[in-house]
């Protein structure tokens, strides 16, 4: 039984992070592909023989060969038993059911639609050099719905997968190796979000000592750098986490690889850089040397055409959709409460650039006068992005849109007249703006957006640092696919506020 991850205070005041530590499980990786693999193969043959049925019916249909003068016809049904194989191998061999990619991120989604959209691309070519009549709304139908369906299997199992990692199932038992300093970052980073099936077993630093705990955890040190081996063997760890290098010798991290049971027990490399995103990062290996490319934020005009034209389809869409809704919301807050239909609040956007944000009035008149003497009588006047739960000043009906984020449909305008993107960075304040470092002031390269990783994050409980820190993350890391994953997330938090909306 895995114990549950609780923080305690001592008498001295510092936080204890409490560790879980699951029961191995056995093959766990394999057990899961497994499971992957079988469910994958009943998606497809609803889908694939599912396509045929309803396009053919249940009676005989061939499609007709023609190579030179051979010709000749196959049955759909041997033909749908054949695409059924050759997409399963299709989905094996871009490792799509690999154990790096599952649980988390979009590699795993990339992979799938990729690889099905290579083969359907591969039987049209292979149709047209044989002069196959291969019914083309059978394959117009069964490439989508296949990829949807597979997409939506996949997303159940993870949301499977995040529910056992969370009692400390399914989840690799790491060793950390490294100094104390890099041990506790790394610590630190990881159980930020155990659902990516890294637990904390133990750890190795130079000068360790059996029974002490690295500070501020109780993760236990099992002993110095040189004993890796024991260590794992102590503590049942699968995966050794390599946190830094400085008090290595020179040949250690081969050693550490070289001792590992092939295909068992995995090394991990964590270099200390925090919030780079994956396609900037680049391995290219001289003399044996892997040497670890970090690419430059790239803000192209191709990058922000593409994303400007994303942000004017999209509100237009949007705005067109949700019309009803606007006139709704509209016509309950002119009724509700006397005062203006829209609030216009300033926020910095683009470039340091001021612009006037529009939201459906959720207040009363007079509200932002307010707002210090009751921040001030929270004790919480000091605090950048803190927001006063059961706010007074909040209408009835404004709270119901804020809860909803029904009061930021108007931001849809922003978005189309260029101040505001879809998706971005928080828009804030000029006196939170004034807080930026100079590293956080990267935050003022992309447009703010209506929503963003801040948004699908935690939205009213996240701390400053927190917010800036994704904030940061989003703009050096920016892409569609990213945005549309966001989007994706924020439909959900939209549907389920949770208590961090209001």
């Amino acid at each position: 039984m895995a114990d549950t991850m609780t923080t305690d205070s001592e008498e001295s005041g510092a936080t204890v992070v409490r560790v879980r530590r699951p029961e191995p499980v056995r093959n766990w990786r394999r057990t899961y592909a497994r499971r992957l693999w079988l469910s994958d193969l009943l998606v497809l043959i609803w889908v694939v023989y599912g396509t045929q049925i309803a396009w053919f019916g249940l009676g005989a249909a061939d499609l007709a060969i023609q190579t030179g003068r051979v010709a000749g016809e196959v049955s759909y049904w041997g033909f749908s038993a054949a695409l059924i194989l050759v997409w399963m191998l299709t989905l094996s061999l871009a490792d799509t059911r690999d154990h790096r990619v599952i649980g988390g991120g979009t590699v795993e989604y990339t992979r799938i639609t990729r690889s099905s959209v290579t083969l359907f691309g591969v039987i049209a070519i292979v149709a047209f050099l044989t002069q196959t009549e291969v019914a083309r709304g059978f394959l117009l139908i069964s490439l989508p719905l296949g990829i949807l369906l597979l997409l939506f299997e996949r997303w159940l199992w993870r949301q499977w997968l995040v529910a056992q990692r969370a009692s400390g199932a399914f989840s690799a038992r790491v060793l950390l190796v490294g100094s104390r300093r890099s041990v506790l970052e790394t610590a630190t980073e990881l159980l930020r979000t155990p659902t990516a099936g890294y637990h904390l077993v133990g750890a190795c630093v130079p000068t360790g000592a059996v029974a002490e705990t690295i500070p501020g955890t109780d993760i236990p040190i099992m002993g110095s750098i040189t004993s890796v081996a024991d260590a794992m063997t102590a503590c049942g760890a699968d995966t050794v986490v390599v946190t830094s290098t400085d008090e290595l010798p020179v040949d250690k991290v081969k050693e550490i690889s070289w001792g590992l049971e092939s295909g068992r027990q995995h090394l991990v490399l964590a270099p200390g850089i925090a919030d780079i995103a994956g396609p900037r990062i680049h391995t290219r290996p001289v003399s044996g040397l892997p040497l670890i490319h970090v690419e430059t934020p790239k803000f192209g005009k191709g990058q922000r055409l593409v994303k400007r034209t994303f942000d004017i389809v999209c509100s237009v869409t949007l705005i067109v959709v949700a019309s009803p809704v606007l006139a709704g919301v509209a016509l309950a807050v002119k009724m509700s409460s006397p005062g203006p239909l829209l609030y216009r609040q300033q926020r910095i956007g683009l470039s340091g650039i001021p612009f006037h944000m529009l939201k459906f009035r959720s207040m009363r008149v007079g509200a932002d006068q307010e707002l210090k003497a009751l921040l001030e009588a929270q004790g919480t006047s000091e605090k950048p992005l803190f927001k006063i739960q059961n706010d007074p000043r909040i209408t009835p009906i404004g709270r119901f849109i804020r809860k909803y984020s029904l009061d930021e449909l108007p931001q849809l305008f922003n978005v189309l007249g260029g101040s505001m993107s879809i998706v971005g960075p928080r828009p804030q304040i000029a006196a939170e703006v004034a807080l930026y470092t100079d590293a956080a002031k990267r935050r003022l390269l992309a447009r703010p957006g209506i929503t963003g990783l801040w948004q699908v994050s935690g939205r009213s409980t996240m701390e400053w640092e927190d917010a800036v820190r994704l904030d940061l993350y989003y703009v050096e890391n920016w892409s569609l696919t990213n945005d549309i994953v966001i989007l994706v997330k924020t439909v959900r938090a939209v549907l389920v506020p949770g208590a961090s909306a209001h």
